[in-house]
């Protein structure tokens, strides 16, 4: 008898978004058409038009790339579950920033509609917050943790993203960021990427984020996950109600411990990763945390077709 394998799955954050996703969930699984109506109620205007026809510099914007990315990554794994079967039962699930909020919805924490409403209203939040106090992120890719921390501490800048060996995103000001962009190339940095984003995600910036969230969360009601969430915070399982609800705030000002929340789930046992939602980044990095685990992944209705040959 086979030995039964431990699953993660796993959901893509800001960025992963493009114009036409998840227009043939729609049009191929009941279930997902389903999510995609849902977001359209619960938001009140047409996410999925955005989501199929764009235009891109709609989509791309934080208050609907992020509520956008969530209903695409649950469009996915409502589809595969609808296949009965196909799809390994998960021993952890975990998102990537953004991504977490997925996570909440897949354990059971709040509803879909409940929780494309949250993401749209942090998306809001976070582009509010960037236009008060203005920042921006940078990739940092082939330098260390301490010598970037270094010039984090020299620049004021933080540490926003540990995503995988060799690669680190950092966030400020953006004349900290400028600076710090500077200072890692003498440190021996391979490359420097802006990436585009509308403020400093992940620090101190946020916080008006933050006290907007935490009033908007209290007037929602979170369920205890039914499967643990691996926080981006912690990189630790999140079994509770309070607990979720006290790392949403967190990460919006610190930073997600990407690599040693994979890590966890790989010394837990974990040998798949399926990622769940538009595009291949967190395989990508999966692969460059531990090359012997199995990666897969659902962004499209040909993929959940596959995946239950995929995972046998």
């Amino acid at each position: 008898m086979t030995e039964a394998i431990k699953a993660a799955y796993v959901f893509p954050g800001q960025g992963s978004q493009s114009v036409g996703m998840g227009l043939d969930l729609y049009q191929n699984y009941d279930a997902a058409r389903a999510v995609f109506e849902q977001a359209d109620k619960s938001l009140g205007f047409p996410l999925s038009k955005l989501c199929f026809e764009g235009p891109e510099d709609e989509l791309i914007k934080t208050v609907n790339a992020q509520p956008a990315i969530v209903t695409v990554s649950f469009a996915c794994l409502e589809a595969a579950r609808s296949l009965n079967g196909a799809l390994p039962p998960a021993g952890f699930v975990a998102g990537h920033s953004l991504g977490e909020y997925t996570a909440l919805a897949a354990a059971g924490v709040l509803d879909f509609a409940t929780t494309v409403y949250l993401a749209r209203e942090r998306g809001r939040l976070m582009h509010q917050a960037g236009q008060l106090n203005p920042g921006g992120m940078a990739a940092i890719i082939g330098l260390d943790e301490e010598p970037l921390a270094e010039v984090c501490r020299q620049t004021g800048t933080r540490i926003a993203n540990i995503n995988c060996p060799g690669q680190i995103v950092i966030s400020g000001a953006r004349d900290n960021l400028a600076q710090a962009m500077e200072l890692v190339k003498d440190r021996g940095a391979h490359r420097t990427i802006p990436l585009q984003v509308s403020g400093a995600f992940h620090t101190p910036l946020m916080q008006p984020a933050v006290d907007g969230m935490a009033e908007v969360m209290a007037t929602l009601s979170f369920s205890d996950p039914t499967v643990p969430i691996i926080g981006n915070t912690t990189a630790r399982p999140l079994t509770t109600a309070q607990a979720v609800k006290e790392e949403l705030l967190n990460q919006l000002c610190n930073c997600v411990q990407w690599q040693r929340s994979v890590e966890y789930m790989v010394n837990d046992g974990v040998s798949t990763f399926i990622e769940i939602g538009p595009g291949r980044v967190l395989a990508g990095l999966i692969k460059r945390i531990d090359r012997g685990v199995k990666i897969l992944n659902i962004g499209d209705a040909e993929a959940v077709k596959n995946i239950a040959q995929g995972v046998r």
